[in-house]
Formats: C-alpha cells, structure tokens, sequence
C-alpha cells in the first residue's frame, strides 16, 4: 500500500483553503485559539533550564558553516523526487524508528502531525546504520560526520553545566545515561507550507523520552513550549541551539528539572524544517532517580528501567 506524504498532500492543496480532516486537531489544540499572541520564550541558558525546561545556547562553537551545511543537505534530501526519497523509508515491520517516514508514534483519534521525517544515528560508530543515510546529495555523509563531532563537545559541556546545577559533581549526568555509549538520533523534520496553519499541527504536544534534545532549526519559527497553562512561540536567534530537557534527565533529578512540553506549528507560505539530536542511553542502561538526590525527605517520584523499556511505553502511550 503506498504510503502519502505529507509533502506530497501539500504540493496538492496549494490552490486550496482546506486540508483532509485527518489534519484538523480539536479545538483545544488548535494553534490559533490556544497560542498566546504577541508572547515568546527566547531566554539563553541560566535559570531558563530549571523555569522552563528548555534554553538557547550561543556562542558554543560550533561554526556556523558546519550548521549551514548540515541544514543544506538535509534540505537537498527533500528537495529530491519523491522516489528517491522513499528508498530510505522505514520499514514497516522493523521497530526501528530509523529512516524516512511520516508517522512516528500511535496516533490519537486518528489524527495526524503535518510533517514528513528522517531519522539515523550519528554517534558512536558502532550504532550507525549507513544505508539510512542519503547517498544524495553526495556531502550528506560529510556535513553530519562534522557536525556530530562537534556536537558531542557542546553536549558534554551541557551534561556537566546541568549536574553541577543542582549540586553534583560534572560527571554525574553523563555517566548515569551511559557515558561514551551515549546515542545521538539525528532527526530531520520537514513541515511543508499548509493552508491551514490555523487548525493543524506539525508534531503533537509531547515531551522528549531522550536525556537532552540539541536542535537546530530554520529561519521559520514554528516551535511552541507550554508553561502556566499556556503555549508560547519560542524566539528564533540565528545560530543558537535550542536545548529541551527530556524526560531522562527528568527522572535523573528526582523532578528538579523538567522536561519541557513542546509542540510544532506550522506555515501557511513557507515550509520550515529543523534538526533535532536526541542523546539517549542505550538500550538496556537503567535510568531512575540518582541515589544522591533521594532521602526520606525527597522519596523517589520516578521508577528505574531500562530505557528501552521506558520508550516502549512512551511510544505506545501505555503509563511509565
């Protein structure tokens, strides 16, 4: 059965005011009734971490040729025919969330996100699977191979700036999701234009299931974080990488972090694309609250288990 893109409905709704109604979400997720107009969640770093859950990060050197090449390519791989795209397409009966695709976890009511996907490991070596990788354009391997080493810098940086925020050593955070074995799932998320930006949305309201998140995005804004009851556009700075506490580093801190509730609008005239790294443990690393952060003051609010027990549960939406 072949499988529609959403790129592809967007291509045929162009001279069109409406999109199939498996797109419209209820009214109370709605972008248009439920945004908070005018308001934005654009701070860098600091408390913003432990209020918000999420942070933009400037100056962390990775240069911004390195970012614009990863963005060229990632771009280059949409823009290619649809059949060369669906080469890379998930398998169906794999529960790998690797490849191209545009469903990514079970859907409620039947509703789905305007948005089509590549997922694939970057880091470490032995968890990447190179046939999921675009063999076009030819620089697509190259740009992430740079990025990735760059990037595990700046999440190093980030483990050891988010333990010493409440009081533990540098190394605490890292090495309790796996130290060196740490994955990076590289996620490209491409939202063509729809003419109903009004009533759909890109990717659902969720919270990552990964430790952090380290995302880069177009020059389009479309990412949304919710806090006191409300959704706020979060402010596009250029070059900066926006960092969303997951759920890990959540249960890690027995809750003194959160992780950050999140959602993706989209464009009515533009389409808007962004690249999210998420940095999991492996599979079978046990997560729970660290023993230095519970007593009988504090119990533990969260359970230990494996990780990919824990995204077996998220994925299909069963209580952790």
């Amino acid at each position: 059965m072949e499988v529609q893109r959403v790129q592809a409905i967007a291509s045929l709704s162009k001279c069109k005011d409406t999109i199939p109604a498996e797109y419209i979400r209820s009214e109370g997720e709605q972008p248009a009734i439920t945004t908070v107009q005018g308001s934005q969640a654009g701070r860098v770093g600091g408390e913003a971490g432990r209020a918000w859950g999420i942070f933009q990060v400037v100056n962390h050197g990775i240069p911004d040729e390195v970012i614009a090449d990863l963005q060229r390519v990632g771009k280059e791989f949409f823009e290619l025919p649809q059949e060369e795209k669906e080469v890379y397409a998930k398998d169906p009966n794999s529960q790998s969330v690797e490849g191209y695709g545009s469903k990514l976890q079970k859907e409620v009511e039947g509703k789905k996100g305007w948005v089509d996907h590549l997922f694939h490991k970057i880091w470490p070596p032995s968890a990447i699977n190179y046939k999921i990788w675009p063999k076009t354009p030819p620089s697509y391997r190259e740009a992430n191979e740079i990025y990735a080493e760059k990037l595990r810098t700046v999440a190093d940086k980030l483990f050891k700036w988010l333990s010493q925020g409440i009081g533990l050593e540098g190394h605490v955070f890292k090495e309790a999701v796996g130290g060196d074995d740490l994955i990076y799932l590289m996620k490209i998320n491409y939202y063509p234009p729809c003419p109903r930006p009004d009533v759909a949305l890109g990717v659902v309201a969720h919270t990552d299931m990964s430790t952090l998140t380290i995302l880069v995005p177009n020059e389009v804004p479309g990412l949304q974080v919710f806090k006191d009851d409300h959704w706020y556009d979060v402010k596009y700075i250029p070059n900066a990488l926006i960092i969303h506490v997951g759920d890990q580093i959540e249960i890690l801190s027995n809750g003194k972090y959160k992780a950050v509730l999140h959602r993706s609008i989209v464009n009515k005239d533009t389409t808007r694309m962004s690249w999210p790294v998420f940095l999991e443990p492996p599979p079978e690393q046990e997560v729970g609250p660290l023993p230095q952060l519970v007593d009988s003051e504090n119990p533990a609010k969260y359970k230990t288990k494996k990780y990919k027990d824990y995204a077996y549960c998220k994925f299909n939406k069963i209580p952790q």
